[in-house]
């Protein structure tokens, strides 16, 4: 198989793979590592890293995730001391300039950076220039809008574009409205083409697009390719394997998943979201709002913490981390269906690049 090469910045892995960031520790330090390790790029999300962390003590939640985000680096760095590492950082985040200048301080190598449009990403990047930034994007709209922006305000350019389609992908959407995640408009085929021709042909930028949403093999990779990405990122696949770090009971929810057990949510970020339809996702979707309290105000937009018509996300992922099928909130991207087993890291890269 002939692949692209994947330089982000200044840093390039074996293989033009990054694993996708799923929050609250679906992807923390062991499946990073795991993945660096093993060629492509490994990401940590950086969203809710505290809750099962030593620093944690109650009410230092937004302290206590810039500590855990530091020993999640190093631990995956300890794993993969060669590799190349991502965190994943939510816009979202009521706390987002923290989790950036912690991931920096803590030696990531990249920060990818969605649900919301990065803006001032450069500036909180500012002290650490050899750390790639890569803004999610679902349009070549919004990813003009960003790189303008830099440019007249940083003088910096991205150093990467993940174009994810809401679609397929799972987590929140990077969709505004329920209707644009079936728009084919956004579909990968679409924009991945367009978004490379305007890069080349009208900012004249030299950087890698990277396909998110739907990949699942082989032959995905191969279309993204022939789109005219540079890489691929892939989400839920990892999500499902021993080096994951996520609950045994997470991940048999997973491997159980149905067509028919995948929906779309408002998120109380305010966006579209994909996750399984559990017993506490349901409810939710009948009218029934029903939450455990509010960690932290850690989000920046809450429609839980400002009128009480949705629930306490973080509450919601800590509960499927924990393996909490009635209560807990799986994101997942609409491939899950296709996880039939447990994988392991090696499996999964060996099967795609031959490696």
């Amino acid at each position: 198989m002939v692949y692209p090469t994947l330089r982000i910045g200044k840093h390039q892995p074996r293989y033009p793979l990054v694993q996708g960031g799923m929050g609250v520790k679906i992807s923390g330090p062991r499946l990073a590592g795991a993945v660096a390790k093993a060629g492509g790029v490994g990401t940590i999300a950086t969203v809710g890293l505290a809750v099962d962390s030593p620093h944690y003590k109650g009410r230092n939640y937004f302290d206590a995730n810039v500590l855990a985000l530091k020993d999640a680096l190093a631990e995956a760095r300890a794993a993969a001391p060669e590799g190349v590492l991502a965190v994943n950082a939510m816009v979202a985040l009521t706390d987002y300039e923290m989790h950036i200048r912690a991931a920096c301080e803590g030696g990531t190598d990249v920060i990818i950076s969605g649900a919301g449009l990065p803006l001032k990403l450069p500036e909180y990047a500012r002290d650490f220039p050899d750390v790639a930034l890569v803004p999610i994007v679902s349009s070549t709209k919004a990813a003009s809008l960003i790189i303008r922006r830099w440019e007249k305000q940083y003088g910096r350019m991205p150093d990467g574009l993940v174009v994810e389609t809401p679609l397929h992908a799972g987590g929140h959407l990077g969709a505004t409205k329920l209707e644009q995640v079936t728009d084919p408009a956004l579909a990968l085929e679409v924009v991945v083409p367009e978004l490379s021709a305007f890069l080349k042909d009208e900012v004249g930028l030299d950087i890698p697009v990277i396909a998110a949403g739907g990949i699942w093999d082989r032959a995905d990779m191969e279309r993204a390719f022939a789109y005219g990405a540079s890489g691929v990122q892939m989400g839920t696949r990892f999500a499902c394997t021993v080096e994951g770090d996520a609950s045994e009971r997470f991940k048999q929810a997973f491997i159980d998943a149905k067509a028919e057990d995948v929906v779309i949510i408002k998120s109380p970020v305010g966006i579209p979201g994909r996750a399984l339809k559990t017993p506490f996702v349901a409810k939710y979707l009948e009218g029934d709002v029903t939450s455990k309290p509010c960690i932290a105000n850690c989000l920046a937009h809450c429609s839980y913490r400002n009128d009480r018509s949705a629930f306490c996300i973080a509450q919601a992922l800590v509960d499927a981390y924990q393996g909490d099928f009635e209560n807990g909130l799986f994101f997942c991207g609409d491939n899950v269906t296709k996880c039939t087993r447990l994988e392991t890291v090696d499996g999964i890269m060996g099967e795609l690049f031959g490696a």
